[in-house]
């Protein structure tokens, strides 16, 4: 979208705070598309691939990865900007940069981490992200990190809606008692609406759950006889996925009506009308709360919980324990470049960092060579 079609309360490029770093430049890209391309070129974001969503990477080729599912927290979070007349630009950069601090193995990384860091300042995602983009990504010559602007780093440090979150100190650079822009509160929902409908593919496709239990979500049974009435011959597989489909579709939908009326409502004019609320303008109908509330419960219960899924949870607990332990007793075992960091963040934190950055399959590895007598060191 041309940059003179966006709303008035729109994050436009123009009007960004800026860099902390001054740079020339040798292209006139604006600052929300450098920054997204600097997310996508960066080693953090390659990473992803074989970072969990909730299948281990060894399970299988078909399962979402963070990279996959962030590619498409991007593609929903672009069709809802571009309904609600937003910055594409930033939306997209905020999508694919919202995952870079996750730990291999999922949420059991970073709940293991923050267990392990508990008297070294914790370990939360959202944090890790803008430390990988503020500190830990070495690409330029004149300073660390990726210098993206300040409206994205906020996005990032905000994202998941409760800045507490991501510890107090951390927001503190990113006025904590401030809304975000409107492109950051759609990635928490759009973020949602993805994972939701993506993990009951995966998790359909592993035989975790099935077409039976997903009768007793209303949701899900409302949009299969929907698709079921538009196409009757549609065999099984298809029609799953055209499910998926149009309940992403509805979704997105609900959202965009929702926070139209909340902009309207509340005489929102500006980027600052939007900073000044007491709470986030993007939400979805408490009608579509409701039942997406069952549909988590659901997934939580049937998928989440499943006994394979908790046997690989109990596994990466004990990857990641000893990992961390065997470092802390012998920090020699880091390469050289991690060692050098010690006396600046400390080594706790950098043994913290060189670990959440690991793939599931490097983490594994990694293991059998420390673990395992007859696996090469």
């Amino acid at each position: 979208m041309h940059r003179s079609a966006l709303a008035p309360y729109a994050a436009h490029s123009e009007r960004s705070r800026g860099r902390r770093h001054e740079e020339p430049y040798k292209d006139d890209r604006t600052i929300y598309e450098r920054d997204r391309d600097r997310i996508i070129h960066c080693a953090a974001f390659r990473r992803l691939e074989y970072k969990t969503q909730v299948f281990v990477n060894h399970e299988g080729d078909y399962y979402r990865t963070r990279l996959t599912h962030s590619l498409e927290v991007a593609q929903i979070a672009r069709g809802i900007a571009r309904k609600l007349q937003l910055n594409e630009d930033l939306i997209e950069t905020l999508a694919l940069s919202h995952d870079l601090g996750h730990t291999p193995f999922g949420h059991t990384g970073e709940a293991v981490l923050n267990r392990l860091m508990k008297d070294y300042g914790g370990f939360e995602h959202n944090r890790q992200s803008l430390r990988i983009v503020e500190l830990l990504e070495h690409r330029y010559p004149d300073f660390n990190g990726l210098n993206l602007s300040w409206e994205t780093r906020e996005g990032i440090i905000k994202h998941s809606s409760d800045y507490d979150c991501a510890g107090s100190a951390a927001v503190r650079d990113y006025e904590p008692n401030l809304r975000p822009t409107l492109e950051a509160q759609i990635i928490d929902l759009a973020d949602e609406i993805a994972y939701n409908n993506h993990d009951i593919d995966d998790g359909l496709k592993a035989g975790y759950i099935c077409l039976k239990d997903l009768a007793e979500v209303e949701l899900w049974q409302h949009t299969y006889s929907k698709v079921a009435e538009k196409f009757p011959t549609l065999d099984e597989k298809r029609h799953i996925l055209q499910t998926i489909s149009y309940l992403i579709g509805d979704m997105i939908h609900d959202l965009v009506e929702t926070t139209t009326q909340n902009l309207v409502g509340q005489g929102i004019r500006s980027l600052d009308d939007v900073r000044n609320q007491p709470k986030s303008l993007v939400h979805l109908s408490p009608e579509m709360v409701e039942l997406n509330k069952q549909l988590k419960k659901f997934l939580y219960r049937k998928l989440y919980r499943h006994s394979k899924v908790e046997r690989m949870r109990v596994k990466a607990e004990r990857f990641i324990t000893l990992l961390f332990e065997n470092y802390i007793a012998n920090p020699s075992l880091l390469p050289e470049r991690h060692q050098e960091r010690f006396g600046e963040y400390g080594k706790e934190r950098v043994i913290c960092d060189y670990i959440a950055s690991m793939t599931d399959r490097y983490a594994q590895d990694e293991y059998k060579r420390l673990y395992e007598p007859f696996e090469r060191a």
